[in-house]
């Protein structure tokens, strides 16, 4: 871990579940971190949870990534302001457990859904990845992805309605940008994290039921802090996380 010590890591969905987690761990670390998120005032929670000489090492950025121009000027600022990008996490996602595919009413929250957890993705890594290439860094991109983008499980009496297809699309992405990154003549990496349930807003309700098994947000965190401790020459391309006895 010793290389990454005052490098620069992005984390999107900085301000909650597992993002935060990876922002707190990644500063324990030595890394300065751009946290991105929608909401100023969960980002500054983040920052206020840290002790407080790890606190400067924290940069509380909102951005939405769901929306194109937010984060070319968010990257671009992070580009003038830092060394670099060096490690990317795209942790932010959202899941709309109320509308399902059939529904007449479920426009906005299909189209939410796609920006947020495909081209949200998309975006960030595209920018991330330029600033990468123009300044040699063999930095590494982290997709928080999800059981739900290998098979799509029938755990609840909750639709899961377009979520899976947007988890199975970074499981694509995740081995195209492997591809790309390569055929780029770069030493960049790309890896894929697919826990099972993890107890975070996002699920609300359902990770307080003790008969459910739920992983918590750091053992997230820690995969991510293993697979960026590996050797230059070593790709971990994906990781699945479960929780122990987790149905589907």
């Amino acid at each position: 871990m010793d290389r990454w010590i005052n490098k620069t890591a992005v984390v999107t969905g900085g301000g909650t579940g597992i993002g935060a987690a990876c922002c707190k761990e990644l500063i324990q670390a030595g890394l300065n971190v751009f946290a991105l998120g929608r909401r100023a005032e969960k980002l500054n929670d983040v920052k206020e949870s840290l002790p407080k000489d790890q606190q400067e090492k924290f940069h509380p950025l909102p951005c939405d990534v769901s929306i194109e121009e937010d984060v070319i000027d968010t990257f671009k600022f992070i580009d003038e302001t830092s060394n670099g990008v060096h490690i990317l996490i795209n942790s932010a996602g959202i899941f709309r457990k109320h509308k399902s595919l059939v529904s007449q009413e479920n426009s906005e929250d299909i189209e939410d859904t796609i920006r947020t957890n495909v081209l949200g993705v998309v975006f960030c890594t595209r920018e991330a990845f330029q600033i990468m290439k123009k300044k040699n860094i063999a930095g590494h991109v982290i997709n928080i992805n999800s059981v739900c983008g290998h098979r799509i499980p029938d755990m609840f009496d909750i639709p899961s309605n377009i979520y899976p297809a947007t988890k199975y699309a970074v499981t694509a992405m995740t081995d195209i940008y492997r591809q790309e990154f390569s055929r780029e003549g770069t030493e960049i990496k790309v890896t894929s994290i697919s826990p099972g349930l993890v107890k975070t807003d996002m699920i609300g309700k359902y990770g307080n039921i003790p008969s459910i098994p739920v992983l918590n947000a750091e053992d997230v965190s820690s995969a991510v802090m293993f697979c960026i401790s590996r050797p230059p020459k070593v790709q971990i391309q994906e990781i699945i996380i479960r929780p122990l006895h987790e149905r589907g």
